[in-house]
């Protein structure tokens, strides 16, 4: 199993929207990370700001969304993207710098099991996270634990490793925040292997703080696409098969921007 893991190619996805004050840095630390073979793909979901020339100009392969789709579209991108340019696994990663890049080496050497989804558990408490972000997680924790008839530690954590061709093959829908929580619940269907590690996560001073989050009504829309995945898998009997899907309109053609161009790019300021 070892040696099998060993063999994967695996690459980071990093989903990002209006992220030019961290994505630069992230990108440039998760492509110091051994083990994910020099590639990280950042997924600019229709940013008014610097974030795709920011991610480009710290040697990231670039995909575009021409508007702003959602955290679970941009990681459906940079999946789709990475299996197709031969990417066994990804690690995502979340472009808000509150994820080390260096913890991604402990998800890919955290399970030999190449076909496990590697969940990272954050310790929200002692990072000091935000009373209602600690409150929200407890709440998804809870509905997803009860409804999948296992506990689960951390169900909004961003920094995981996926499985590409069995994650996509579980076709989850929704294209917002609760695209993770229902991959979950879809991975359990399956009887995909799931694997919990603690990892080390940072929170910024408030003012400093980047999020989309919204600590109310994203966990109701989380719950929302629960209980619609629920109803889709016959109560976690079974996951229907993946449908085949004509191209969003709304993204046909997320834009690879490439990162290596003939000239290089100017080191913003």
């Amino acid at each position: 199993m070892v040696i099998a893991l060993c063999l994967m190619r695996i690459c980071a996805i990093i989903p990002a929207y209006q992220a030019e004050r961290n994505v630069g840095d992230v990108t440039r630390e998760a492509l110091r990370v051994h083990g994910l073979a020099g590639a990280v793909i950042v997924v600019d979901d229709g940013s008014s700001d610097r974030t795709a020339e920011r991610a480009r100009a710290a040697g990231g392969t670039v995909l575009r969304h021409p508007e702003n789709l959602g955290k679970g579209a941009a990681l459906r991108t940079g999946m789709e993207f990475a299996l197709a340019a031969g990417f066994d696994m990804a690690v995502t990663i979340d472009a808000d710098g509150q994820h080390p890049p260096e913890e991604a080496r402990r998800l890919i050497e955290a399970d030999a099991d190449p076909e496990a989804l590697v969940l990272g558990v954050r310790d929200l408490v002692g990072a000091g996270a935000p009373r209602a972000n600690q409150i929200s997680n407890r709440i998804s924790n809870f509905f997803l634990s009860l409804f999948a008839g296992r506990p689960f530690a951390d169900t909004q954590c961003g920094l995981r490793r996926y499985p590409l061709r069995k994650t996509l093959s579980l076709g989850a829908r929704d294209e917002g925040y609760a695209f993770e929580a229902e991959i979950l619940l879809r991975a359990v269907a399956a009887g995909v292997r799931l694997v919990e590690v603690p990892i080390r996560v940072i929170y910024p001073p408030e003012e400093e703080r980047l999020t989309h989050f919204d600590s109310v009504r994203d966990p109701a829309r989380i719950v929302r696409r629960v209980v619609a995945t629920l109803a889709l898998t016959r109560g976690l009997r079974h996951v229907p098969a993946a449908p085949t899907l004509s191209p969003d309109p709304r993204r046909p053609l997320a834009q690879e921007l490439d990162p290596h161009p003939s000239q290089p790019a100017a080191a913003p300021p």
